[in-house]
């Protein structure tokens, strides 16, 4: 599919209004799909760094002379 979704990318101007409507909806799933992935990861990531900056802390109380 992705194959021929390039293909109507490059040639949009000169497809029937069949296949744009399918790159419509396949794009349109692909963005919301990646839409959901990055703010997933971003939660992630976020919880990453809260762990990482409570350890730091921590370990920056326990080797302070």
């Amino acid at each position: 599919m992705e194959e021929k979704i390039k293909n109507t990318i490059i040639n949009y101007k000169s497809l029937p209004n069949k296949e744009l409507e399918n790159a419509l909806s396949f794009l349109s799933e692909d963005f919301e799909k990646t839409k959901e992935l990055i703010v997933k990861l971003t939660h992630h990531l976020d919880g990453v760094e809260q762990n990482y900056n409570n350890i730091l802390k921590e370990y920056k109380k326990r080797t302070k002379k």
